[in-house]
């Protein structure tokens, strides 16, 4: 339990300048406390890697929603947390450990992503739902709501504008649109929306709108890329709803912008550290076995364990075992095909997907290309070491093939090779 808490601790410093008004450092560290123990567990394999999932979770509730949360969190999982379960590289279980360390990284990315667009996708919800509700006591009550739309309009740190129904033109914009779209808004009412945004930004969001005009639709929700006039580009979350009187007459449209530029980053970011291998860049496990899913027709699979790797780690330790891995996978990069895709599955294990394989010569080319390139010293520290790999092979349908038969096939295929080759 002290090492649970030295990490909770760990973390929450870590995590200090990461905005999150709402909690307190004690609490903070309270709040992480009642996962590190699970996700000790988690890396040693007593416990399922969802625990991460969780602990996201809570972080985001917790109102942390700056990237520099979930960056300085996928550290503390990626090496603190290593570091409280085996502080000696050279312990047996490092490896494993690492590689469920990194899983469970990749879990807690990917929870961290859902709960920020969530959030977001909240935060707009109510914003939209606030102007709407302004706009029709507008027409009520207009001396009082009219009042609280202004304040609302003026103040809100998302976009809203309004369209004249009829016309099709610009009535007000406030600050925040006007930031978002990159044109003052004292230049957009009176101007149709077709002018104000220009040809380059008439796509699927301007044919939705035209569909509002006309009333074919009451209301549409998008995602859109905007090019502004000097040439920045950004990632505009869009809604546009009419707003009706008492009678249901329609009397003018509203949209609502928020810019989520910076937060498709980072979730672009998140969903690629959650895909791809840490230590050499190429698509993981994960990644793998999707791209796997989705191929069909004939494919071919090459299933790579390094010989001689071990010793290599024995006695020139882990980083030159890094080392070793990082340039497979750039030798790998070098010598496949464009339709081709390496990935490392963990420890020295790669596999290689070959989409629309035409035929078993094919597929040995590829497995002797790799062995060639792989056959070549590599240098570290220094010096020259070799290593070579056993391959197994597969040409499959992937149709009539299910995957699981698939993977056996070519462990199979790969142990049988290493036999052989230690026999020799």
């Amino acid at each position: 339990m002290g090492t649970a808490h030295e990490l909770a601790v760990r973390w929450a410093g870590m995590l200090d300048g990461a905005v999150a008004p709402t909690i307190t450092r004690g609490q903070v560290e309270t709040l992480l406390e009642g996962y590190t123990a699970r996700l000790i567990a988690a890396v040693q394999g007593t416990e399922d890697v969802s625990v991460a999932r969780e602990a996201a979770a809570a972080l985001v509730a917790a109102n942390y929603r700056d990237p520099l949360a979930v960056h300085r969190s996928l550290l503390v999982l990626c090496k603190d947390l290593v570091r409280a379960v085996c502080p000696d590289p050279e312990c047996p279980d490092y490896d494993p450990v690492r590689d469920r360390a990194i899983e469970v990284a990749a879990e807690f990315a990917a929870e961290f992503t859902a709960g920020l667009r969530n959030a977001a996708l909240a935060e707009q919800e109510a914003t939209l739902a606030a102007a709407l509700t302004a706009a029709r006591e507008a027409e009520a009550r207009r001396q009082l709501s009219e009042a609280r739309f202004q304040a609302i309009f003026a103040g809100a740190s998302v976009g809203i504008g309004t369209v004249d129904i009829s016309t099709g033109r610009v009535v007000d914009v406030n600050r925040a649109m006007a930031e978002t779209l990159g044109v003052p808004a004292e230049d957009m009412p009176g101007r149709s929306v077709a002018e104000i945004l220009g040809p380059a930004n008439i796509g699927d969001a301007f044919d939705k709108f035209q569909r509002l005009i006309t009333g074919q639709i009451a209301s549409f929700r998008t995602e859109t890329k905007h090019t502004r006039p000097d040439g920045g580009t950004a990632i505009v979350d869009l809604s546009m709803s009419v707003v009706r009187d008492s009678n249901g007459k329609p009397r003018f449209l509203v949209g609502v912008t928020v810019d989520v530029t910076e937060r498709k980053k980072l979730a672009d970011q998140l969903w690629h550290d959650a895909h791809h291998d840490s230590l050499t860049g190429l698509p993981n496990r994960l990644l793998f076995f999707d791209r796997l899913a989705a191929a069909s027709g004939r494919i071919g699979v090459c299933y790579l364990d390094l010989d001689g790797f071990k010793e290599i780690n024995d006695q020139r330790g882990h980083t030159a075992g890094d080392q070793v891995l990082r340039e497979v996978a750039r030798r790998l990069a070098t010598v496949l095909p464009t339709k081709a895709v390496a990935a490392r599955l963990g420890g020295d294990e790669f596999i290689v997907l070959v989409e629309n394989c035409s035929n078993h010569e094919e597929l040995t080319t590829v497995a002797d290309d790799i062995l060639a390139a792989l056959l070549r010293p590599f240098t570290v520290a220094g010096l020259s070491v070799t290593v070579g790999a056993s391959i197994g092979t597969a040409l499959v349908d992937v149709d009539s093939t299910a995957i699981d038969e698939l993977m056996h096939a070519v462990d199979s295929a790969m142990y049988r090779d290493k036999a052989l080759r230690q026999g020799r």
